[in-house]
């Protein structure tokens, strides 16, 4: 193929696949609901259980967004220092969303800081956000797609603590955070938090543990230990699905760290409502593709 053939394929895949994730939800978040439906036994908590699978449900058969609020599109892009479309992802992803957001639909999102005005194709400044990292000797690309929607970005905070605080001041700013603003990002939550040591790396770290598996641990056996500590605790406050109590508040709880200051301990939090539209795509460097978290998505 030519480079204007690879650039209309890409785009119109990156297109396809985006609408896709927005009316199906990834197999994790599809069974890590099940398993928690399962769990309740209150007449509400199985009543909201059983609407946001009837949701789903409709989302599937009438090819339309699973939730109204289809957020604001960002993709994390790891992509090979070698594959051929390299310099013109950027490019296309903002073509794919434009795309995306008239044939899906995609409720129309971006709104222009200062300008107070919406752009009416989900681009804009700097939107879609677009992560970067390079990976040598690879001709592969691999890419996450998030919808940021209103609700579930709504309790995302960061903060640099003292050093005396420590970790129990990071969970403690944890709860704090999700107790007060939670409910708002309509749960069951999927609770993503960064530890660094500037408030920008744990901000940034927060919403990358999202796009990792319900149910995968941190790599190291006390992140590990914490995360299931923090989701005991979530789900004993008993915030329930929807916010309208129940056995469990969360999904799961990912953390992602970087190496900090001495002086200066930092955490981030992002959270991914029910709703939880993440997705993963790999392109070779013939521009095959593999959707690699909904098993056998036709797109």
């Amino acid at each position: 193929m030519d480079l204007t053939t690879q650039r209309e394929r890409f785009i119109q895949v990156m297109a396809d696949f985006t609408g896709y994730a927005g009316k199906h939800l990834p197999d994790d978040v599809i069974a890590k609901l099940k398993e928690l439906r399962e769990q309740e036994d209150t007449p509400m908590a199985k009543l909201i259980y059983d609407a946001m699978f009837d949701d789903l449900d409709m989302a599937h058969k009438l090819n339309r967004p699973a939730c109204q609020d289809t957020g604001v599109i960002q993709y994390f892009v790891q992509v090979g220092s070698k594959f051929p479309l390299i310099d013109e992802i950027e490019n296309c992803l903002v073509e794919a969303v434009k795309k995306a957001t008239v044939e899906s639909p995609l409720r129309h999102n971006c709104v222009e800081i200062f300008d107070e005005k919406n752009t009416g194709n989900n681009v804009g400044t700097r939107i879609p956000w677009i992560d970067w990292e390079v990976v040598p000797n690879n001709d592969e690309v691999k890419i996450y797609m998030y919808m940021a929607g209103g609700g579930c970005s709504l309790p995302g905070t960061a903060k640099v603590l003292m050093p005396l605080e420590g970790y129990d001041g990071a969970v403690k700013f944890i709860f704090d955070q999700i107790t007060s603003y939670g409910i708002n990002a309509c749960p069951p939550l999927l609770v993503g938090i960064g530890i660094a040591g500037s408030v920008e790396v744990a901000a940034k770290l927060s919403k990358k543990a999202l796009l990792r598996p319900v149910g995968t641990q941190n790599s190291n056996a006390r992140g590990a230990e914490l995360e299931k500590m923090i989701e005991k605790g979530l789900n004993d406050i008993g915030i329930g699905p929807g916010g309208l109590t129940g056995k469990n508040s969360v999904m799961g709880v990912n953390i992602e760290q970087a190496g900090r200051h001495p002086a200066t301990i930092a955490v981030g939090l992002s959270t991914g409502c029910w709703a939880h539209r993440r997705a993963l795509i790999k392109f070779d460097s013939n521009l095959e593709y593999e959707v690699l978290s909904h098993k056998g998505a036709a797109i």
